[in-house]
């Protein structure tokens, strides 16, 4: 009954019920299945790029990485995934954990066709919920996540998985990029 009072007060008085002593919603998991956070960041020109309008207009490929030995050896794969499925309509977002001055040169030396951001402090990280590097999301068109590929894999094998997953996703040809790269070296 006295839970009930304090409910009816609340509603009847909603200034008594905000303020910045209540604790804020907690955010939706990030899993499959669930909708991708919401997320935005400029790229290395100031530009902002929204998460949410890069998925209205059709699936998006987020890769949190970074410059290190490993993630450079994977890099390949994932340039040949976003190659392989561009043309389908995929997006390729990086988010890399260095700063400004060495990814301008890195994505020079790379020849980087993607969309890229720097996030140094790793803010990227905490809001996908993940402390993996690198890490890979599969976004469809609209939002919802199929799948979050974790790790460094400089073999191709787990890329290999990723572009298998893309092409599902986008119902055309899946693309062995692992023999795409090997072959190519």
């Amino acid at each position: 009954m006295r839970l009930l009072a304090i409910v009816c007060l609340l509603a009847a008085f909603p200034m008594l019920s905000s303020g910045a002593d209540v604790a804020p919603v907690p955010r939706t998991k990030v899993v499959v299945g669930n909708d991708a956070p919401a997320f935005k960041i400029k790229d290395s020109a100031g530009k902002l790029i929204d998460l949410a309008e890069l998925t209205a207009k059709g699936p998006v490929l987020v890769r949190l990485t970074c410059g290190c030995s490993g993630c450079d050896k994977e890099l390949a794969y994932f340039q040949q995934i976003h190659e392989a499925y561009k043309g389908q309509g995929l997006v390729s977002l990086y988010v890399f954990k260095e700063p400004d001055a060495k990814m301008a040169k890195y994505a020079a030396e790379k020849k980087l066709d993607v969309l890229y951001a720097v996030d140094p402090k790793g803010e990227s990280w905490g809001t996908f919920q993940t402390k993996s590097m690198p890490t890979n999301f599969l976004i469809e068109k609209g939002g919802k996540i199929v799948s979050i590929a974790a790790g460094c894999d400089p073999s191709g094998l787990l890329a290999n998985t990723v572009s298998a997953k893309t092409g599902k996703l986008l119902g055309t040809e899946v693309v062995d990029v692992k023999s795409k790269v090997g072959g190519n070296k």
